[in-house]
């Protein structure tokens, strides 16, 4: 496989990166200049790095030269940010997509893995587990763009021939995940309760989320490249939830430390659950989540210490 990770340099990148490696693969990581190549990935025969801008047509041209799987891991927004600035989230992102994907139009052996959000382009579920079929009202700019790019990549499809996959993903979590994101609720709440410094809470901490460990989310990504089904969108998560509350507890048992949490205003686009239905990635990519998260929060805490 020869591999075009596009965002190769960010915590489920760099992850991805290290997998394809080691089942041989050659890959090329297309990353903004100023972004330093993360520690989880490794120095390689197999691996070239390129410096470029998702946004730069000519950077992606270079980038696209001899390869048979692009991973489109990109995103320049977060749910929160992204309603701050719904224009700057349209044209880096969904712009930025269109001219990666009539830049594939030429590669008709090219196949693109994408990653939306598992978590945000549903909007209020109506019946937990979430279905790949149920309703998409997305509550922030960050869903609708992501959501927009898929119905791109149907219609790139449709009239062109692309061939794609898109991973609506839970939320994932693991070693190497920058703290402090608002995205980040393990790595954030491991890092400060074992540092005894304060962790905040948007809301009562009743929201419950899908969370899914990084080695998990890889090996999705992995299959997904070598599908050959008829299936496009599947939902990867780990198939239950666990409110921030549950969480918190959670890493004070694995910490044996107190949190101390506070709790603010709710944020608007927040659903109350989310809960992914995996049923599809399991009968279709043969996948399956290995790591519950009492075992996934012990792997992540043990690279914090």
């Amino acid at each position: 496989m020869r591999a075009l990770v596009l965002g190769g340099g960010g915590f489920i990148g760099s992850h991805l990166v290290t997998a394809l490696l080691e089942q041989g693969a050659q890959v090329r990581v297309l990353e903004r200049p100023y972004r330093q190549r993360s520690p989880v990935l490794p120095a390689h025969p197999a691996l070239q790095w390129q410096e470029g801008d998702f946004g730069n047509i000519q950077d992606i041209h270079r980038a696209l030269d001899g390869v048979d799987v692009v991973f489109h891991l990109v995103s320049t927004t977060q749910p929160q940010s992204s309603n701050d600035d719904p224009s700057f989230d349209v044209s880096s992102n969904l712009l930025a997509t269109l001219n990666l994907l009539e830049e594939l139009r030429a590669k008709k052996d090219t196949k693109l893995i994408f990653i939306s959000s598992g978590g945000t382009v549903y909007g209020r579920p109506q019946q937990t587990p979430i279905a790949e079929t149920h309703p998409t009202e997305p509550t922030c700019s960050y869903g609708i763009v992501k959501l927009a790019i898929e119905k791109y990549l149907a219609l790139y499809h449709l009239l062109h021939g692309l061939d794609y996959r898109v991973l609506r993903l839970a939320n994932p979590y693991g070693p190497g995940q920058e703290a402090n994101r608002a995205q980040g609720v393990i790595g954030t709440f491991l890092l400060r309760v074992v540092h005894d410094e304060p962790i905040e809470v948007w809301g009562d901490g009743s929201v419950v989320r899908d969370y899914l460990y990084i080695a998990d989310t890889v090996s999705a990504l992995l299959q997904a490249a070598t599908y050959q089904g008829r299936e496009r969108i599947f939902n990867i998560g780990s198939g239950s939830g666990h409110s921030v509350r549950e969480i918190i507890a959670a890493v004070e048992q694995a910490t044996g430390k107190t949190a101390r949490a506070s709790y603010t205003a709710a944020r608007k686009f927040d659903v109350p659950v989310s809960v992914l239905d995996i049923g599809r990635a399991r009968s279709e990519l043969g996948w399956q989540p290995k790591v519950n998260l009492n075992e996934g929060l012990r792997l992540t805490l043990a690279r914090i210490r």
